[in-house]
C-alpha cells in the first residue's frame, strides 16, 4: 500500500522517466541505453518502497494495554539514544529524551505516541544536518508537537529532517483529539524523532534496538 504522500511525487517522477528513457532510445547507443534503464528503473522501484505504508492492527497490539501509561514508538527506525536532557522549546526542564533514527529503508510514516489532546504544535525551518548528529535537533528543521493524555501526563514528540529530508508533514492541530497509533504526520526520507518524557518514565528499550511505529513500546509512565 503507498501512502498519500507518495502519489503525486511517484506520478511526477514516473512521467519524467519515461521522457528521460524516451530521449535517450534515439541518442545513446543500445548498451548504456540498456544499463540506464535499469538504473532509473530500480531507483523508481525503491521510490516505491520508501513510500509503502504497510497495513497494522494497532487495536489488537494495545487492546490489554488501554488502562497503562504506555507510550509506543512513533517511527520505524533504530534507537539512537536514550538520555536526559534539558527541554527548551516547552518543558523547559531535564526530560528523558527518546531519539529513534529513521534510514532510507524505514517506513516513514510518523505516529502518535499517545492518546490525548494536543496542546501545543510549532513549526521550525531549518537547516538539513545529518540526523544522527545531536546539534540536528536544535538546527534542522523541525516539528515540535505536545500531548497531554488523560492522565494528565504531557508527552513531547519532535520530527527532524536530516540529511535527505527536505520535507516534513504534520497533520497535528492544536486542541484536537488523538488516538493512540494514528498518523501525525510523514517524512521524506533519511530523518529522526525524539520523544521526551517525564523523568520517572520506565523505559523499555535500549540504545540501538529496532522499533516499529505504532507497535513497539518504548516506555511506561507510573
Amino acid at each position: 500500500m503507498i501512502h498519500k504522500e507518495g502519489f503525486s511525487f511517484l506520478i511526477y517522477t514516473l512521467v519524467i522517466i519515461i521522457l528521460l528513457l524516451t530521449f535517450f532510445f534515439f541518442l545513446l547507443s543500445r548498451l548504456i541505453y540498456v544499463f540506464l534503464s535499469i538504473f532509473l528503473i530500480s531507483f523508481y522501484l525503491f521510490l516505491i518502497f520508501f513510500f509503502r505504508n504497510p497495513k497494522r492492527n494497532f487495536d489488537k497490539i494495545h487492546k490489554k494495554n488501554y488502562d497503562k501509561e504506555i507510550i509506543i514508538s512513533p517511527a520505524d527506525g533504530k534507537i539512537m539514544d536514550i538520555k536526559q536532557v534539558i527541554e527548551n522549546e516547552f518543558f523547559k526542564k531535564n526530560c528523558v529524551c527518546i531519539s529513534i533514527f529513521m534510514s532510507p529503508f524505514n517506513v516513514h510514516v510518523n505516529r502518535f505516541p499517545v492518546s490525548g489532546r494536543i496542546i501545543y504544535v510549532k513549526y521550525h525551518p531549518g537547516k538539513y544536518i545529518i540526523a544522527w548528529f545531536p546539534k540536528s535537533s536544535l538546527y534542522n528543521e523541525h516539528t515540535t508537537t505536545v500531548i497531554k493524555t488523560p492522565r494528565g501526563n504531557k508527552i513531547l514528540f519532535r520530527q527532524i529532517a536530516g540529511f535527505l529530508a527536505r520535507r516534513i508533514i504534520l497533520y497535528a492541530k492544536k486542541n484536537s483529539l488523538v488516538k493512540k497509533g494514528d498518523e501525525l504526520g510523514f517524512i521524506k526520507f533519511g530523518s529522526r524523532v525524539d520523544v521526551f518524557l517525564p523523568l520517572n518514565s520506565i523505559v523499555l528499550v535500549k540504545k540501538g534496538e529496532k522499533v516499529i511505529g505504532g507497535g513497539t513500546k518504548i516506555s511506561i509512565i507510573p
